[in-house]
């Protein structure tokens, strides 16, 4: 993506613009299969502290089974961190998804956690809340209409 894409995407945030309509990232390469029946889902990770290693962008089905599974996602996206907001941008056909986000910030493709503390910035989908645990697929899920959607997930810091 262009840096010029960036750009316009971080001041629309601090700025408090709407929501990223799905032809913005027309110049941005969508993960998965562009064709009959797939719209556009443009996620937006927001509030991202610096712009030290990659945001990862992951999208799951609507299926309580795989949300947060190892094997569960239908895509994912790694992406160089851009601070304030790093966006990517998911092929779908119209439905309902879930999407979880975190902050690598070291790059070693691991979320850094321990027993006790969280290490990394991560979120959901519709802000939902983490403070007694994962939340639910009901908390996270959000639809994509027929024609796209556009999408923020708040990025949360423990330190």
């Amino acid at each position: 993506m262009t840096r010029r894409f960036f750009y316009i995407a971080a001041a629309a945030a601090v700025l408090g613009g709407s929501a990223f309509a799905p032809e913005t990232a027309a110049a941005q390469s969508c993960v998965g299969t562009p064709g009959a029946g797939k719209v556009r889902l443009v996620v937006s990770a927001t509030e991202i502290r610096n712009a030290h290693g990659e945001m990862v962008f992951t999208l799951y089905p609507d299926d309580s089974r795989r949300f947060l599974a190892k094997g569960g996602k239908l895509a994912r996206v790694r992406t160089p961190a851009q601070a304030p907001v790093t966006v990517a941008c998911f092929w779908v056909a119209p439905g309902s998804y879930a999407v979880a986000t975190y902050h690598d910030e070291n790059g070693d493709h691991d979320f850094n956690r321990t027993l006790f503390t969280i290490k990394e910035g991560f979120g959901f989908s519709n802000d939902a809340p983490t403070t007694l645990g994962l939340p639910s697929l009901s908390r996270v899920r959000f639809p994509v209409g027929n024609s796209g959607a556009a999408i923020r997930v708040r990025t949360r810091y423990s330190r």
